[in-house]
């Protein structure tokens, strides 16, 4: 692909005002990006989406709607969780839009999503899990909420900036690309079951253990080669329990 921007996936997830959506592809167009996702708007296609979308509204006929963000995201290797703001909770890496629009550049075998959560609720915890890193615009602490259109509109003009403005001293990764979203899940799932089946994990503290695993495994960002071989790992406990 000529333009790098275009591989990268936004993925807007329970849109409620589907003007947002309109106004937020606009912004990617006008950017240089191209690849909408929409997981559980409350209302798709409408003439509102259309209405704002202005002069990209040919962008919003290649829209993909998913049911959950765990498929939205299911091929992406590294996915980043929008934030209003940085947050000590969080026990993942926490870059600015600045920031990971070079982290992106740098980083270019990673198949990148950007994920912006509703406008009443912004990302759930769970959701939140799903990603390997989080990405916060920085603004005023005493008020940063942002329209989910406008944080989509600085993310995509940050990227846009850092891959336009190219210096030839620059260096570019070559660091082998992580794991897909779906090979990770494949990982997990049979990591829970193994370790339920062991009695490490019992029945009412399955949801806890998982979570603070999948949040390990996250920042340690493994290769597919990486995931391989954990799940070879597997394999070969289980065929010794069995022998």
């Amino acid at each position: 692909m000529d333009n790098p921007l275009q591989a990268i996936r936004i993925v807007l997830v329970n849109t409620h005002h589907s003007g947002n959506i309109g106004s937020a592809i606009r912004a990617m167009k006008t950017m240089g990006l191209s690849e909408l996702a929409l997981v559980n708007p409350r209302s798709f296609p409408d003439a509102e989406a259309t209405s704002l979308a202005a002069g990209a509204a040919d962008l919003l006929d290649k829209v993909t709607v998913y049911d959950t963000l765990e498929n939205a995201i299911a091929d992406r290797t590294q996915v980043f969780a929008t934030s209003a703001r940085q947050a000590h909770s969080f026990t993942r890496p926490q870059l600015s839009a600045e920031q990971t629009a070079g982290w992106v550049k740098h980083n270019n075998k990673e198949k990148i999503a950007i994920v912006f959560g509703g406008e009443r609720d912004g990302l759930t915890a769970d959701q939140i899990a799903l990603c390997q890193q989080i990405l916060y615009i920085p603004g005023n602490p005493n008020y940063s909420v942002l329209n989910v259109a406008a944080a989509a509109q600085i993310v995509c003009y940050e990227l846009f900036k850092c891959f336009t403005v190219i210096s030839p001293d620059e260096p570019i990764s070559t660091q082998k690309r992580s794991a897909t979203q779906q090979e990770l899940n494949h990982f997990l799932q049979t990591s829970e079951t193994l370790l339920s089946d062991r009695g490490y994990i019992r029945e009412n503290q399955a949801s806890d253990s998982m979570k603070k695993f999948r949040t390990l495994i996250n920042r340690i960002q493994p290769t597919t080669e990486e995931v391989n071989l954990l799940r070879g790992i597997h394999k070969a406990l289980t065929r010794v329990v069995k022998d």
